[in-house]
């Protein structure tokens, strides 16, 4: 009888702690979902900062917010670009690609900050990084290419700029590169020496005799 009691008592406790943990999952996931249309609000007004907080909080009560928290990065991102704030842009891209590691996009996005810093290295990084993620996107390999050629080092520049030909044939930035590349090719090869002729035995010393 004790056991079946205990038995009882247990299963009720559990029901019981089960029935608060949804509640409490249901009263996070209300909260999260005002959260996120105050931050979308505050997002179309431009209010980034304020966006910001308000899907930061909704994402860590409800990680489904997440992708709208790294997009509102990505707007805040691009606005301090656009008003020359780098650091802050490299920052919030740098925010949104921890929460999207797999979005090409805002590695491009980084990088293009990064050459305004000339901070090429790193610009390379970035699109070498896109590149993986999306192979067969052209324009990853023009810039890659560009940064390249701007680091001096004209054969890695060639293969993207071909890699982009071969992605889309037609392509006048990589037509125009590659022709300016080959030129640039050119003259950095030595040019050959011709050999020596032999010396002529009429204009040799030994040749010529005193009279």
């Amino acid at each position: 009888m004790k056991k079946v009691c205990a038995f009882t008592l247990v299963t009720a406790l559990a029901l019981c702690a089960s029935q608060v943990c949804q509640a409490q999952v249901s009263k996070d996931a209300k909260e999260a979902n005002k959260l996120a249309r105050e931050g979308a609000e505050a997002s179309r007004d431009q209010e980034w900062d304020k966006a910001v907080d308000l899907l930061r909080e909704a994402t860590a009560l409800d990680r489904k917010y997440a992708d709208e928290l790294a997009a509102v990065y990505q707007q805040r991102g691009y606005a301090a670009a656009t008003n020359q704030q780098f650091n802050d842009a490299i920052s919030d891209y740098s925010e949104a690609i921890k929460i999207k590691p797999e979005d090409a996009r805002i590695y491009e996005q980084r990088a293009a900050v990064e050459m305004k810093t000339n901070d090429y290295d790193k610009a390379l990084a970035d699109y070498s990084e896109a590149i993986k993620l999306k192979p067969n996107e052209t324009r990853y390999y023009l810039y890659r290419g560009y940064i390249y050629e701007t680091k001096g080092d004209i054969k890695s520049s060639m293969a993207d700029t071909e890699q982009a030909l071969k992605l889309d044939p037609g392509n006048a930035d990589a037509k125009s590169r590659k022709e300016r590349l080959e030129k640039r090719q050119s003259m950095s090869t030595p040019l050959a020496l011709s050999p020596l002729p032999a010396p002529s035995p009429k204009a040799s010393p030994t040749a010529t005799r005193t009279p």
